[in-house]
């Protein structure tokens, strides 16, 4: 349907709209016009024969001459006269019986012997129709001899009311036609004006007075767009390579500095003295790492790591990757204190729980929150002291800098920062909970740009800002106005490099499974499931190995051929959840091995170790499924990795659709890790699915990846941050005094 038609239509159902309020109100106005009339008429009928009825009042058959005579009157149905007693004195022919004198009478005479003989209408309804019923008393100097009754036809009100309708709604559809066609005709006449006056424009030819604000604005999209195209020109894949000329171009090479918890790279001192260089097991790292080596710059972190004051220098620095030293690591050092009230407190038992729907209660405590405040100022004073400029751009990652946005435009306020949270965000019911709630968007509002993985995540967030600070909504731009300033909300679904390294140092997949299966001691045969996750009760490990059980159970041919191995990472062990979640984990996996084991057979082999990338990717390329069974997840780039490392098209991916991932991998074999029904069925149609099938789901998924790489989201956002910063310093150039985004 066109715009002018659906324009059309809507005018033609407003007027239709309008024209049945108008008869509703014509019609009531016109029946109060013909009550009155009726009513007058009556008492004329009446006042015009008062005279001769008080002068033959005792004479019933003069009485009944007279009203013969007004019922003449074609209106007037029938007539009767009664007496002050209430006894009928005469009566027309037609006169219904249910009209009696002492029925009406109760309505006319009065109550007590100060009241007066009163008029009194009524609408009744009679076999023919309505009919109009009016008492009239008949005074003779000052005292009633009684009163007249008067029984009028109303047929011809509603005849009249229906030809006023008509009328109305031939009028009304006669102005909607017109209308509808005039307006139409303007709106094309208009369109087509200023269509050609916007080619004038740009074509750089004068354009008139009213075009002169857009000028402006036409001109910078028009850019934009021709830039675009020029890199959509390139060969179309994200590159490392793509990006640093994204920055180069739009940001001049300027220097970013991505603030995070989790540093890279971390050096951990080892018996004999030794020192190893190891890598965290997070989806932080496993996005943000390759934009780094990519873009240069410093990653400011805290320095967990038993060695990281060994090999830092006296300010904390160090460069990394080892070997290859593209950017820069600040470490901050944060006091055993520190670490338990900001990171394991508030961070990890009080947002983590209040932003995951994995029924773990939040747990807040003021000393935890006074930690949190004091870590976050220590860092935004650290990037402070590591920007090269007064308007550097600033990556804040996560939910442990919520408050570090607003810290750091506080002393730089020219500074383009943009805040990504990497966990979901919950709706403003649940979010309701955390005592320091405006605190937390009010540090996120200090951003220029706010990111989240799912549009979902972004309304939840609008949802709050709505319900708890005194913002302006911009829901056209999607963003906010907030203390003087505007920040943006993006949908940014973030996602791995591409091609992974580790793929692509990782030995092929035949071999890697030769030697996977070879470690675990099964034979070649042997159907192999793997699941890769930091032990945490999100990641819906216990749920995991309850539905490899339920699939033994559904299929017990799968009983001594399915093998699924677990790699879990220990994380946060000082957290008395973490620590009864290892326990119940142990226990669960030695139960069902117990259950289904036999002949050195374990249907579920539990690694409770960290592993490194290129251990982690053998077994990936040696599974026959990867099952990411995740209760609540920002995205999981578990699943991503699983894909990225299967070159051969081989294996399956089975999926939670609590994940950001599953709207985006859609190829995967998505189910609610709930339901373990659902969850074993679908882990025995991975085990069975043929070649053919597997090679096309894959294919599908690689190709999705290849396209939406870790690059593609850094260089989103980054030209999203460019723009900013055009249009704030063209803001500074005419002479604005308070920059905002977004122009506004």
């Amino acid at each position: 349907m066109s715009r002018a038609l659906r324009f059309t239509v809507a005018l033609v159902l407003g007027l239709g709209l309008l024209t049945w309020a108008a008869s509703l109100i014509v019609s009531s106005t016109t029946r109060d016009w013909f009550m009155k009339d009726v009513r007058l008429r009556g008492q004329l009928a009446v006042n015009g024969a008062r005279r001769a009825l008080v002068a033959h009042w005792p004479d019933a058959r003069a009485v009944q001459a007279i009203l013969s005579e007004i019922t003449r009157d074609e209106r007037i149905m029938a007539a009767a006269a009664c007496s002050a007693g209430l006894e009928q004195v005469a009566a027309t022919v037609a006169y219904p019986d249910r009209f009696s004198c002492e029925r009406i009478g109760v309505h006319v005479r009065p109550r007590s012997p100060r009241e007066r003989w009163a008029s009194w209408t009524s609408v009744d309804s009679l076999p023919g129709g309505q009919v109009h019923v009016s008492a009239i008393p008949i005074r003779d100097d000052g005292s009633a001899v009684g009163f007249v009754v008067l029984v009028q036809d109303m047929s011809y009100v509603g005849r009249r009311e229906a030809k006023t309708q008509g009328f109305l709604v031939g009028a009304f559809a006669i102005l909607a036609f017109s209308a509808s066609v005039l307006t139409v005709l303007a709106a094309r006449l208009s369109w087509r004006g200023w269509t050609r006056q916007m080619r004038d424009l740009l074509r750089g030819e004068s354009p008139r007075p009213e075009f002169q604000p857009i000028l402006r604005d036409v001109r910078d999209l028009v850019e934009r767009l021709v830039a675009e195209r020029e890199q959509e020109g390139q060969g179309g894949a994200w590159t490392p390579e793509r990006l640093k000329q994204t920055l180069n171009r739009h940001l001049h090479g300027e220097r970013i500095v991505v603030v995070a918890n989790r540093e890279p790279y971390i050096d951990e001192l080892r018996e004999g003295g030794e020192v190893v260089t190891l890598h965290p097991a997070s989806g932080l790292v496993t996005a943000l790492e390759p934009v780094m080596r990519a873009c240069s710059g410093v990653w400011v972190a805290h320095g967990s790591g038993s060695a990281d004051r060994q090999t830092a220098d006296e300010r904390g620095h160090v460069r990394v990757p080892p070997g290859e030293e593209s950017y820069v690591v600040r470490r901050v050092w944060l006091s055993p204190e520190e670490e338990r009230g900001y990171y394991y407190g508030f961070s990890n038992e009080g947002l983590w729980p209040l932003c995951h729907l994995a029924h773990t209660r939040p747990i807040f405590k003021s000393d935890d929150w006074r930690h949190y405040e004091n870590v976050n100022r220590r860092f935004a004073e650290t990037v402070c002291e590591e920007v090269d400029s007064d308007d550097p751009i600033v990556l804040v990652q996560d939910y442990h800098f919520a408050l570090a946005p607003r810290l750091i435009r506080e002393r730089l306020p020219r500074a383009t920062i943009l805040a990504f949270w990497h966990i979901p965000w919950p709706n403003s019911e649940r979010l309701g909970i955390c005592p320091w709630r405006t605190q937390l968007l009010d540090g996120l509002l200090g951003a220029s740009i706010v990111g989240f993985h799912t549009q979902m995540h972004c309304n939840n967030f609008v949802d709050a800002v709505d319900r708890y600070l005194e913002a302006r909504i911009d829901r056209e731009l999607i963003g906010f106005v907030y203390q003087g300033r505007s920040t943006l909300l993006r949908a940014y679904p973030i996602s791995i490099e591409w091609p992974d390294h580790w793929a692509e140092s990782a030995p092929p997949a035949a071999e890697c499974r030769k030697s996977v299966l070879a470690d675990l001691g099964l034979g070649p045969e042997a159907l192999l499931g793997v699941g890769v996750d930091r032990l945490d009760y999100t990641k819906g490990v216990e749920e995991r190995f309850l539905a490899v059980e339920r699939a033994l159970e559904l299929h017990p041919d799968l009983v001594g051929r399915f093998t699924f191995v677990q790699l879990a990472a220990p994380s946060r062990t000082l957290i008395d959840r973490y620590r009864e979640l290892n326990e119940r984990v142990e226990r669960e996996a030695a139960r069902i091995n117990e259950r289904f084991g036999k002949d050195g057979y374990r249907p579920i082999i539990l690694k409770r170790v960290h592993h490194e990338p290129p251990a982690v990717f053998r077994y990936y390329r040696a599974a026959d499924v990867c099952y990411v069974s995740s209760l609540h997840d920002g995205m999981n780039l578990v699943a991503k990795e699983f894909v990225s490392a299967r070159e051969d098209e081989r294996g399956v991916l089975v999926l939670s659709h609590f994940t950001g991932a599953a709207r985006e991998l859609t190829e995967a074999l998505i189910v609610n890790p709930y339901d373990l029904d659902e969850a074993g069925e679908a882990l025995a149609v991975a085990l069975r699915m043929s070649e053919i099938e597997q090679r096309d789901r894959m294919r599908a998924m690689r190709r999705y990846l290849a396209e939406f790489n870790v690059y593609r989201w850094a260089g989103r956002m980054l030209g999203d941050a460019a723009r900013l910063r055009r249009q704030d310093r063209l803001a500074i150039r005419l002479g604005i005094h308070a920059p905002t985004e977004n122009g506004t």
